[in-house]
């Protein structure tokens, strides 16, 4: 693997990774396992059920744990179904190459 399509790895499992942790969009896949609340300004997430349920909860809810999962799904998907994956992997590096330009021109 080049220095090139390493990149755009890094970068796609770090846009999938905030899709599926913080992005409002997915909250309906993170509902049947966690329920989130604010308070004075934070979020905060309160895990269900046990067995499976708690532990998609706990991996839901760590971006580090899903960071790994994600990493290796598109990495896998690259390897063996390129064709596939590559334009997933395309669309998400974009995305969050421009998350990270709009965060800084917020600043």
């Amino acid at each position: 693997m080049d220095a090139f399509h390493f990149f755009l790895l890094c970068v796609a499992s770090f846009r999938l990774t905030r899709l599926l942790v913080y992005d409002r969009i997915t909250s309906f896949l993170r509902a049947p396992f966690h329920d989130e609340f604010e308070q004075d300004g934070e979020t905060y997430i309160v895990i269900k059920g046990t067995g499976i349920r708690k532990w998609i909860g706990e991996l839901l809810s760590c971006h580090w744990c899903t960071g790994v999962w994600c990493a290796a799904l598109l990495y896998v998907g690259v390897i063996y179904v390129p064709n596939v994956v590559m334009p997933f992997v395309s669309i998400l590096a974009i995305a969050g190459v421009a998350s990270v330009i709009e965060t800084i021109v917020q600043k």
